[in-house]
């Protein structure tokens, strides 16, 4: 195949599609029409020899290629990206730039809302893309360029990857303010026997919590396992559930929602959240000023 021949453009609309399994919202990104992101889609299949997106009554479903081929497609874009893109020419003001960054869920609960605002007040074109990555996957992530940065606890990074402290966090447990047990302090037989909500494979849960009852023998109780931690609020002040959170993850539904907050009854694990990225990106102009930002943003949450 020779490359002279080939429309580089067409990776960046394959890699738009596998983003958005949509040609018009695809389209949309690219700048290009319905029929022309569609003109383009059948040159890709052409020129691939496969399908590459297939429709089902779930929507545009990519084929084992298109899967094959995204991860790849995508590095070479972002190196081509950093080599045209010089460190030093980034002007936040006038920038036009995807981020992306891993997060949990109950992160962005307390990071996102004060960063988002301090973003789009310096740089009202620069889009801040959230990823959902499983904590195991994020410095392989990292290291072919499929994100930016990444904020999570307790990652083992190799020398490639850099790393910088935010704020330390503790669990407690919440409860609602009319629950049998609130106002009594909470012991560890009791906390044993209360009913709780668990989040399904999440790695602060499993690893901070029931593994740290399970080297003492001990479970809890669970009557509720949901995917992810944004209806725990409302949940735990409708229902006589206990949860175990981070106390800045709870803190902002303390009042609104009526909630007791209680210290947990065990050890208090190392619960740091740290800020990561790949070193080729350490001297970027606009990676050291979303970085800075970032930091900023924590320093003011580690105040409050």
């Amino acid at each position: 195949m020779n490359l002279r021949n080939i429309d580089l453009n067409l990776l960046v609309i394959f890699d738009t599609l596998m983003e958005e399994r949509h040609v018009t919202r695809a389209g949309r990104r690219v700048g290009l029409s319905q029929p022309a992101m569609s003109s383009a889609l059948n040159r890709l299949r052409q020129l691939l020899q496969d399908e590459l997106l297939v429709r089902t009554p779930a929507g545009m479903e990519p084929t084992p290629r298109a899967l094959a081929l995204a991860s790849s497609v995508r590095h070479i874009l972002r190196q081509t990206e950093a080599l045209l893109d010089h460190p030093a020419d980034f002007t936040p003001a006038t920038a036009h730039r995807t981020f992306r960054l891993r997060m949990s869920d109950m992160l962005l609960l307390c990071l996102m809302p004060p960063l988002v605002q301090r973003v789009g007040q310096e740089a009202p074109h620069v889009v801040l893309d959230v990823v959902p990555l499983p904590p195991e996957q994020t410095i392989n992530a990292l290291e072919h360029d499929e994100i930016d940065m990444a904020i999570s606890t307790g990652l083992t990074s190799p020398s490639t990857v850099k790393q910088k402290r935010l704020f330390d966090d503790e669990l407690v447990c919440i409860l609602r303010r009319g629950h049998p047990q609130a106002g009594v302090p909470l012991d560890l037989d009791t906390f044993l026997q209360l009913p709780q909500i668990k989040i399904a494979q999440s790695p602060l849960d499993m690893r901070f919590v029931d593994g740290q009852l399970a080297d003492q023998g001990m479970a809890r109780p669970i009557s509720l396992t949901i995917q992810n931690w944004l209806a725990v609020p409302h949940i735990v002040a409708q229902t006589d559930l206990l949860a175990v959170l981070p106390r800045r993850v709870a803190a902002p539904y303390v009042e609104s929602y009526q909630l007791q907050v209680n210290p947990v009854p065990f050890g208090q694990p190392d619960l740091t959240w740290h800020l990561y990225w790949h070193k080729r990106y350490q001297s970027h102009a606009g990676h050291r000023w979303l970085r800075s930002l970032i930091e900023s943003v924590a320093t003011s949450l580690s105040s409050t």
